[in-house]
Formats: C-alpha cells, sequence, structure tokens
C-alpha cells in the first residue's frame, strides 16, 4: 500500500460562543469541510474546518475549528486515495481540539461522531489547464 505522511499540523482558527443562558437545552449541528491543495515534490496541504453550532441560534452557541496538516506521499499515489488518508490523520486532531475547548470552557465536553470519509463522494476540481 502506497505511504502518506503527516509532516505538521497547526490550528488556523478556533473560535467558540457560549450565549446559552443556564440550563439551556439545544440541538447541535455539525458542518464540516476538507479540501487538499497539491504542491511540488509529492507534499500537499490538507485543511479540514469543523463548525457545531446550535441549529437554531448559531449566535448563541457554537465552536469552529480549522486545522491544516502538511502531508508527503509516495508518488505512485492516486489523489482520491491521498485525500482519504490524509482526512483520516487530520480528523482526530480537529476532534480532540473540540472536545477540549468544549470540556475546558466548563460545559459537558463535544465529541465530534467518527467519519467514514470512505462512504462519502468526493468531489474533485481541476484547474482548467492555460
Amino acid at each position: 500500500m502506497p505511504n502518506i505522511e503527516l509532516k505538521a499540523y497547526q490550528a488556523s482558527e478556533i473560535s467558540f460562543v457560549n450565549k446559552l443562558e443556564s440550563g439551556t437545552r439545544i440541538e447541535l449541528a455539525n458542518k464540516y469541510s476538507y479540501n487538499v491543495g497539491y504542491s511540488a515534490s509529492n507534499t500537499c496541504k490538507g485543511e479540514f474546518s469543523i463548525e457545531v453550532a446550535d441549529k437554531t441560534n448559531a449566535s448563541k452557541f457554537s465552536v469552529k475549528v480549522v486545522i491544516s496538516g502538511i502531508f508527503s506521499f509516495s508518488s505512485d499515489m492516486e489523489k482520491e486515495r491521498i485525500h482519504v488518508e490524509s482526512f483520516k490523520m487530520l480528523f482526530p486532531y480537529a476532534r480532540a481540539l473540540v472536545t477540549t475547548i468544549t470540556a475546558n470552557a466548563g460545559i459537558p465536553p463535544i465529541i465530534i461522531p467518527t467519519i467514514d470519509i470512505e462512504s462519502q463522494s468526493i468531489y474533485k476540481f481541476e484547474k482548467p489547464k492555460e
């Protein structure tokens, strides 16, 4: 199986809003996006964004995290496989960060459910050649 390696990652955006009254019940909605940009030398940058917010009033409660990772991969890997494998490596960091933020904010920690990316459609947009 071809190799992919996470070389580095960083959180580029973290936002947290909690303006709920004590005892307020909310229903959460999750929004995700993941994109991969390729560069020379068999490297790429993956960017994972997740936002968890109150379905009816995101201005009262929301958590948003954007994490970027730099990956190296073997030259024989297909881009779809790179996309899936890099997502699998970066997702746990974003998931843990959301849980840590909410736990340290003095509210019940939010644990993002796992995502089976291999069962999802991957949309591929290529720039036209000039």
